[in-house]
């Protein structure tokens, strides 16, 4: 079982870049590339809060569970 990040995949569809993106929602690029690369060994709900909303996604979009 495994947690798998696409942060990756729904910045590429939306054309958004890490530094824009960092920005927009107060982090550093530096954890925000540790969560894009799966990498974070957690996210703050408020985190993936403010992603969505730029993003204009769902959290399913950018979090996926396999088994």
């Amino acid at each position: 079982m495994s947690i798998i990040i696409n942060l990756d995949v729904m910045m590429a569809k939306r054309k958004v870049r890490l530094g824009e993106l960092a920005k927009s929602i107060g982090i550093t690029e530096a954890n925000l590339s540790i969560l894009k690369n799966g990498k974070a060994k957690a996210i703050r709900l408020t985190t993936l809060d403010e992603i969505c909303n730029f993003l204009d996604c769902q959290p399913g979009d950018i979090i996926e569970f396999k088994q």
